[in-house]
């Protein structure tokens, strides 16, 4: 088998660092979409509606852009990560969002889900799935949100935090894939990658 070209639809320091730990270089097509989703789409839905739009987005770049890459053997890989409880979690923009969202959070359970979107390049072969995880926040104080949202880290994640990094402490503990709360479900993916 031909070795694949993995074109990464996404500018995510996470996702490009879980490809290159499994010993791909990706190609990054950081695609600029409009993220609003259409209403009557579950989170399911959602996650796989936003992840299917930003490949195709990224396959017509990459289809119109002229380089010395082989199109004919590139794979797309995109993604979407969700944060619900309740309701639809966004990534905060400000240090009162960030606060507002983790102490939402707090002493509960929420769901996060990703969808991910692989497409072979210049075909019609697509697969789109998604991946939900539980996790279960513990209890903890104002002032531990506020030691938080004064460094850089909620600012450009779903659900205002970053398992794998200072916040993972308050994490009492998860059902379903580590990897997938981090934004990229790779045993998923790589599963799916196989039979492209």
């Amino acid at each position: 088998m031909d070795k694949k070209q993995i074109i990464l639809a996404s500018s995510s320091p996470r996702r490009i660092k879980m490809l290159k730990d499994n010993g791909i270089d990706p190609v990054i097509i950081s695609p600029d979409i409009d993220e609003n989703i259409p209403e009557g789409l579950d989170l399911r839905q959602s996650v796989m509606f936003l992840a299917l739009k930003k490949a195709l987005y990224a396959e017509k770049l990459f289809l119109e852009t002229n380089n010395n890459l082989d199109k004919s053997n590139s794979i797309i890989i995109a993604a979407d990560t969700i944060v619900y409880c309740d309701k639809i979690i966004g990534k905060p923009e400000t240090k009162e969002e960030a606060f507002e969202i983790l102490s939402f959070l707090r002493n509960k359970s929420h769901w996060v889900a990703t969808g991910v979107a692989i497409l072979k390049a210049g075909s019609n072969v697509r697969r789109a799935f998604y991946e939900l995880t539980e996790v279960f926040f513990k209890d903890y104080k104002d002032e531990d949100i506020i030691e938080y949202i004064n460094t850089s880290e909620p600012y450009d994640k779903a659900g205002g935090y970053a398992i794998q990094g200072a916040w993972g402490k308050y994490v009492d503990h998860i059902k379903g894939s580590l990897d997938n709360v981090i934004g990229f479900p790779w045993s998923k993916i790589e599963e799916e990658l196989k039979k492209i």
